[in-house]
């Protein structure tokens, strides 16, 4: 009898266990993270009489988590990705808007450009030249508020990347945490420890790229998408937050030992908000202030070749801040390096990196190498005044630095931001021709001046006057005012260049024939060089002479709409991987209320079944003891 009462009360624990464990399922349904739990059962072994072996009941061995490792590592990854996508679209987003709200920067350079054709029409003429003015100033600050509204972005940035960090090490701590207390239950499974400790393995995927290696002793190792460790067993390792190497106003990632990660980290939030900066916001900063610097470059140069309303050559009509330089924080030597806009046809949209190497050898120059931020090798020549120039740009550098310096150069960051006007005054808007040609009242040759034009506007002896004589053979002699000359002999179709101005004439001229070029003296009412700013509208400034002022800042306005029409077709295809990993997750792991509802009925039933096994083992026990003492 004793033992059918054992099995009885096996199989009653077993199924009063069975409850618990079904009853916890159900009120957890709606737990984030929880995993559905069900009991393992194995037959308790009996003992053997020789010719059979009887069972003797039921053993609960555990109580166990559906789950599936490849599942939830599949759930952490889709994490990362959907996490990291969605950071990126809202970034994206909010640049589309800014370039919506740029106060109109497209308008503004026509109405600009356009300025210049009403003060063609009336050189003389205040309220065009005031106009024009105006518009100068509205474009200036159409430039200054989208610069202004991208840098607020990358401060934005900079406080996400430190919330970011601040989340990854308060969640590697409280991982490290349960790592010790998993440890601590030894073979006992703790199944709510580790559905916490895997929610908030997800969290931090959610945040940076990580990897996952699962040790004996029940505790995870996380690592970083960088290799570094974030949690070993009951450590956590903290990232931590600093300046870039370089520009003070970016900030970076940290691995414990005071190393820059941020270039090496992927993944999550984190991950998105550092490549977002590196890949989007640094190229289209860059992008908008390379079409500052060539509007700068472009009107102050044509102004330059043309007299204002006084009779004076043309000054700068805007200011716009030359390239930054920022020396490593790490550098050992002296030296310093400065950098300017030699040819802005040249200028591209990149930042650079000069590194001291001290070798003669290539691609070095000097001691120097040239290097995009982002590692493209850039060949440098050396100038006769010791300079170095690359792409547009020529760098000055001083003696005393010691090998492994470098400095970054940022040509075009801050120019949309420091764009200005440089005068208030109508006056100095240079709306006639610098210089006239005139031919000479006795020629007797069919040649006539077809142009005259400025090629050098820093030339000394640009206004000195000059007379071009020919002789026999096409070959002519220019005298200017200054008592220089030369000589040459004349082909159709070429200018003749001297003094920073080049002479264009149709026909051909006879021997003895003289021109003279001298500075305009019809100031008050010529108007070719305003003809001539109007043109620069669609006059080739940027790529080779290839992309004028308006064609960058239209190519600018393609490559931000792109990023966020990319931006948001990762979202989609991210939501959607995410969407089907957690809905397979859930199918192991989740808990189905109509199974619950059957292993409930089941249970039940097994408990009363138990019991009448209890009372019919008691019944004839009863009986047995009642026919002994009867």
């Amino acid at each position: 009898m004793s033992s059918l009462f054992s099995i009885g009360v096996s199989g009653l624990n077993a199924a009063q266990l069975g409850l618990k464990v079904t009853g916890n399922n159900i009120a957890n349904a709606g737990t984030d993270g929880y995993s559905r739990q069900n009991t393992v059962q194995v037959d308790r072994v009996g003992q053997n009489n020789g010719r059979y072996t009887m069972g003797a009941g039921v053993d609960v061995i555990a109580v166990q988590r559906a789950y599936s490792q490849y599942l939830t590592q599949t759930l952490w990854n889709t994490n990362s990705a959907l996490q990291g996508a969605t950071a990126t679209n809202d970034l994206a987003t909010t640049l589309n808007g800014l370039l919506k709200n740029s106060g109109n920067l497209q308008s503004a350079l026509d109405s600009f450009y356009g300025g210049f054709d009403a003060v063609a029409n009336a050189p003389r003429d205040p309220a065009a030249r005031q106009a024009l003015l105006g518009n100068a100033s509205t474009l200036a600050a159409a430039f200054n508020t989208f610069g202004q509204q991208l840098d607020q972005q990358r401060t934005q940035i900079n406080t996400q990347i430190a919330d970011a960090v601040g989340s990854i090490n308060s969640l590697a701590k409280q991982i490290a945490a349960l790592n010790t207390s998993i440890s601590q239950a030894g073979d006992t499974q703790p199944n709510a420890l580790l559905d916490q400790r895997d929610g908030l393995v997800k969290q931090l995927a959610g945040v940076t790229g990580i990897s996952v290696a699962a040790q004996p002793d029940g505790t995870l190792s996380v690592y970083s998408s960088s290799g570094q460790a974030l949690v070993s067993g009951s450590y956590a390792y903290d990232f931590q937050v600093g300046s870039d190497a370089y520009d003070a106003s970016s900030t970076t990632v940290l691995d414990a030992s005071g190393h820059d990660i941020g270039a090496r980290l992927s993944g999550g939030t984190l991950g998105a908000l550092l490549g977002y900066r590196r890949n989007t916001l640094d190229p289209a900063q860059n992008q908008l202030g390379r079409a500052a610097l060539a509007l700068a470059q472009s009107v102050n140069a044509q102004q330059a070749k043309g007299l204002d309303l006084n009779g004076n050559q043309g000054g700068p009509l805007f200011s716009v801040p030359g390239p930054a330089v920022a020396a490593a924080a790490g550098n050992q030597g002296s030296a310093a390096v400065g950098a300017s806009v030699s040819d802005i046809t040249g200028l591209t949209n990149d930042n650079y990196v000069l590194t001291y190497t001290g070798s003669a050898t290539a691609p070095s120059v000097n001691g120097w190498a040239l290097a995009t931020s982002s590692g493209r090798s850039v060949a440098m020549t050396a100038n006769p005044d010791g300079s170095l120039s690359a792409e547009g740009l020529t760098f000055t550098v001083s003696a005393g630095a010691q090998a492994g310096d470098s400095f970054q150069i940022r040509p075009t960051r801050d120019a949309a931001s420091g764009l200005a006007l440089a005068s208030s005054d109508p006056a100095t808007i240079a709306a006639a021709a610098a210089l006239k040609g005139t031919a000479a009242a006795a020629n007797s040759g069919g040649a006539t001046v077809s142009a005259v034009g400025v090629t050098d506007s820093a030339n000394a002896n640009l206004f000195a006057g000059a007379t071009v004589t020919f002789g026999a053979g096409g070959s002519y002699t220019v005298t200017d005012g200054a008592g220089n000359s030369t000589t040459g002999t004349y082909t159709s179709g070429t200018p003749i260049q001297f003094d920073g101005w080049s002479l264009s004439l149709a026909g051909t001229p006879a021997s003895g024939d003289s021109f003279s070029v001298a500075k305009n003296s019809s100031g008050l009412n010529d108007n070719g060089n305003a003809l001539d700013l109007a043109g620069l509208a669609d006059v080739g400034v940027l790529d080779g002479g290839h992309t004028s002022v308006v064609g960058a800042y239209a190519g600018l306005t393609n490559q931000i709409g792109l990023a966020g029409s990319m931006a948001a077709n990762d979202l989609t295809t991210q939501t959607g991987l995410y969407n089907q990993a957690a809905s397979a997750q859930q199918s192991v792991a989740g808990v189905n209320l109509d199974e619950e509802a059957a292993s409930l009925i089941k249970y039940q039933q097994a408990y009363q079944a138990s019991a009448q096994v209890i009372a019919t083992a008691q019944t004839l026990f009863t009986s047995l003891i009642a026919a002994i003492h009867g």
